[in-house]
């Protein structure tokens, strides 16, 4: 099985239950790792016989740009896109990760971690 994996998309928007949030917003990181088989456009050195990580960086960034209260939802957005748009994905894991979040202590962030088998 083969891996493409996006590292550290920086995002800000107004995710979170607090009204402060939703006003203000905060900075979010995303990793996504994604496992297909690449063995075909390993050979071809096509676009088209593989997953092309621009299409995935433009899920994230566009599910994130939607307001949720949760991150799980979030994420739970992003493995669905996944799902619909790219067949070829047998597994996807995703961490959403709100950065300095408003939680009343010295925390670095907060990661929500989902993964879906697709096959």
């Amino acid at each position: 099985m083969h891996h493409i994996e996006l590292e550290n998309i920086r995002c800000f928007t107004n995710h979170g239950c607090l009204e402060e949030e939703k006003k203000i917003g905060s900075e979010y990181r995303v990793d996504l790792k994604i496992k297909a088989d690449l063995s075909k456009s390993a050979a071809t050195d096509d676009l088209k016989d593989t997953v092309d990580y621009v299409h995935l960086n433009t899920i994230v960034k566009e599910e994130m740009s939607i307001r949720s209260k949760l991150l799980e939802q979030v994420a739970n957005r992003i493995l669905n896109r996944i799902a619909n748009e790219l067949p070829q994905v047998e597994n996807a894991k995703v961490s959403v990760a709100k950065i300095n979040p408003p939680i009343g202590g010295d925390v670095a962030s907060v990661k929500i971690i989902m993964e879906r088998d697709y096959k």
